[in-house]
């Protein structure tokens, strides 16, 4: 018998949103993702480059913002943190701290969504 390993391809990160139309627009308008799902079927693709975050609508699910640091959901590697920093600040995005060098070689910066989910946007610096 041989082991036979399962590839993985491609990974989408699915949020439970409250709003749907309003989660969709922040992601759209703010973070300069793309829309890629028809509207009324109670989810929305965000896209931007190879990252997909699926949103759905759950009116009734917690609060990312009640879940404490249980609500950081991604790490999206960058060509350059400060020019993405600097477009998400033009945008008016809910930036949770700016870029900055850390001991592991990264320059990160985090930034949020209205709904309090979090991500940490990294730039190898080795």
């Amino acid at each position: 018998m041989t082991d036979v390993i399962a590839h993985l391809h491609s990974s989408a990160f699915v949020l439970a949103v409250p709003d749907l139309t309003k989660s969709a627009a922040y992601f759209r308008d703010v973070l300069g993702f793309h829309l890629t799902w028809p509207e009324g079927l109670g989810w929305q693709q965000a896209s931007r480059g190879s990252v997909r975050i699926m949103l759905g609508h759950s009116p009734n699910a917690l609060s990312p913002a009640d879940t404490g640091d249980h609500n950081y959901f991604a790490y999206l590697y960058v060509d350059d943190a400060d020019a993405l920093y600097e477009e998400f600040l033009r945008n008016g995005a809910i930036l949770v701290a700016a870029p900055e060098n850390k001991a592991h070689g990264m320059r990160e910066f985090t930034v949020a969504t209205p709904d309090g989910h979090r991500m940490v946007i990294g730039q190898d610096l080795t």
